[in-house]
């Protein structure tokens, strides 16, 4: 027997235009909130004393060293996002750093789905989710590399 069903709308039609939206909604995500990941690492690191304090209150060990590190982390990894280099490893990291926000800072937001997703980490762990799990994107500097590196081991195609 042969399947004579029809393809759905959303197989005709949808589907097509969200294949086609994947990478610029990637090149989005990783633009936007890798500026806003460099941005608040940024802040953290011109604040080292008064972050240092917070991390203190917050009973985080060495929170000087934890305070740069984050800082650190949060500047280079938004860099690093933004321009799609490392994405899932960076991405890795930036989800840990916000699941740790939440279990010491925001605490209270497990107490229901919209203090959860109301929480200021929440946008951060959303865009790091996001680009771990499906990558940064044709238009990054990961995709250029692997296309480099393609190019570069396949002589045939390097000079077709």
């Amino acid at each position: 027997m042969t399947n004579t069903a029809q393809p759905s709308f959303e197989d005709r039609f949808l589907l097509p235009i969200a294949q086609r939206l994947r990478d610029p909604a990637l090149l989005f995500v990783r633009v936007t909130w890798g500026w806003l990941f460099f941005r608040t690492g940024l802040g953290k690191l011109g604040n080292l004393q008064g972050t240092s304090e917070f991390f203190a209150s917050l009973g985080l060990p060495a929170p000087y060293v934890n305070a740069l590190f984050i800082g650190c982390l949060e500047c280079v990894g938004g860099l690093l996002m933004l321009g799609g280099l490392g994405s899932r490893l960076i991405s890795a990291l930036l989800l840990g750093n916000m699941a740790v926000a939440y279990l010491t800072a925001h605490r209270d937001a497990f107490a229901s789905l919209r203090s959860f997703t109301e929480a200021a980490p929440y946008p951060f762990l959303l865009a790091s989710l996001l680009v771990f799990a499906f990558g940064p994107g044709r238009f990054s500097l990961d995709a250029l590399r692997r296309r480099a590196g393609r190019t570069a081991l396949d002589p045939v195609r390097a000079t077709a």
